[in-house]
């Protein structure tokens, strides 16, 4: 256990929705803008939306019948994604193992191509392309790749125990989802170790993105890709002593001013977790690869850390790491620069206790008023964490007065001159009326 840290945790807890069975890591997503789906391992999907009842807002779990799941299945992941503009549409995609004398894992990919229907969670449920996997599967990932026309396209990556990334991208004119050779727009995903537990990418300026993952045997790799070929430009391994539970991709601010360097923004940064050691953030990976590892301390005190999320929290621009871990605590942690040329380091801000382990956690903005709510999935069931009002309130007036006060400051422009300056052009303007005055009376007796 860890000890005594100060600050709290500026987090309420609004409700708590209990499960049936129990769920996985790769067992919440979220669906849309306001709505999340968590699966159990007893082949049960749950909707958690918040409603308006009785002109009051309420959170709502509704169970949801996707078609072609039995019974007996188990639910191993879940992911959904809305569709890349110009298309519409709500993807939902869950992988599964049937029960029975041979246990036979499943990929279910729902869609609903019926104008008007395709945001409708009961018409998608319906509308299912069922396709025999020939491994088993774990992480369903989505990510967004350029294509050569230019327009941008969401698919499917799912690792499986087969050492293998399988890409599943949508064919529009026969309106389903088909495998296609991963290595045609993921080069970087090829020749991998081991099985993959978990995959991230992120886009960045210059048509590139970066990618990463963690395997089972403790590998992590890390790529610089172009997009547009696509071509590996640069790539990173590094071994750790044991399996890699989670890998995000973020920058440390949230905006960045166009006078900036990445440097002066924090750069690219890549948080790896694992199951018996230490977090770890690899600082500016972009131009120093994972060469600059900065520990995230204590964070190996509450037993293996399942999933991770990296927000701006308190809304100063800067983003903190939260680690949910199976020892039933929430850690989060915030990047600290002690002084210009120093190197800064992640200190523990706070931490809260849930009486179950956490397995994955989502920030969004389910009430709909603009303020995210962090989503809990537990080993028990769904808890649903709001900020509190008073202190949100508070900052919104602090913002507002510091705004009002920028505003009405009087401008460098409209403030007088030093008196020293006034002085001075007195004194000038003083000279050229004297002059003036001199060269009348040199002119006035000629005149004459």
């Amino acid at each position: 256990m860890l000890p005594g840290i100060e600050g709290a945790c500026p987090f309420v807890e609004d409700s708590f929705s209990r499960f049936l069975s129990q769920s996985n890591m790769y067992g919440l997503c979220q669906a849309g803008e306001q709505e999340l789906l968590a699966a159990t391992l007893k082949g049960k999907v749950v909707c958690f939306r918040y409603q308006d009842l009785q002109q009051k807002i309420r959170p709502v779990a509704k169970e949801v019948q996707f078609t072609y799941i039995p019974v007996d299945a188990e639910i191993v992941s879940i992911d959904a994604f809305n569709k890349s503009h110009p298309s519409r549409g709500l993807v939902v995609g869950i992988t599964f193992i049937k029960e029975g004398d041979k246990a036979t894992p499943f990929l279910n990919i729902y869609c609903d191509y019926e104008p008007g229907s395709e945001f409708n969670l009961e018409s998608i449920a319906q509308s299912c392309l069922n396709l025999e996997l020939k491994y088993t599967p774990f992480q369903l990932y989505h990510t967004e790749v350029q294509c050569k026309d230019g327009c941008s396209e969401t698919v499917f990556l799912l690792s499986g125990n087969d050492q293998c990334i399988h890409l599943y991208k949508e064919n529009a004119s026969l309106h389903q989802f088909e495998e296609q050779p991963v290595e045609r727009l993921f080069p970087e995903l090829q020749d991998l170790p081991s099985n993959v537990l978990w995959l991230d990418m992120l886009s960045i300026p210059g048509g590139r993105r970066l990618s990463a993952f963690g395997c089972q045997n403790g590998c992590v790799g890390l790529s610089l890709v172009k997009q547009e070929a696509p071509e590996v430009l640069q790539s990173w391994r590094l071994q750790q002593d044991s399996p890699i539970s989670t890998v995000l991709l973020f920058p440390l601010y949230t905006h960045q001013t166009s006078n900036s360097t990445e440097e002066q923004a924090g750069g690219y940064n890549l948080l790896v977790t694992s199951t018996i050691e230490m977090a770890v953030v690899y600082r500016d990976v972009e131009e120093c690869g994972m060469s600059k590892p900065c520990c995230l301390a204590e964070s190996d005190q509450c037993d293996a850390v399942l999933c991770a999320l990296v927000i701006d929290l308190d809304f100063d621009g800067q983003k903190e790491v939260l680690l949910g871990t199976y020892g039933q605590e929430l850690l989060c942690y915030k990047f600290q620069q002690p002084m210009t040329g120093v190197a800064g380091d992640f200190q523990l801000l706070w931490r809260r206790s849930f009486k179950s382990p956490l397995l994955s956690v989502i920030y969004l903005d389910l009430t709909g008023d603009g303020l995210k709510e962090l989503a809990v999935l537990t080993l028990k069931g769904l808890h649903i964490l709001q900020h509190s009002l008073c202190s949100t309130a508070e900052l919104v007036l602090q913002r507002l007065s510091s705004r009002a006060a920028a505003l009405s400051a009087p401008t460098r422009d409209s403030t007088p001159p030093p008196t020293e300056q006034r002085e001075q052009e007195e004194e000038l303007q003083q000279g050229q009326e004297q002059e003036e005055t001199r060269e009348e009376q040199s002119v006035s007796p000629s005149a004459t």
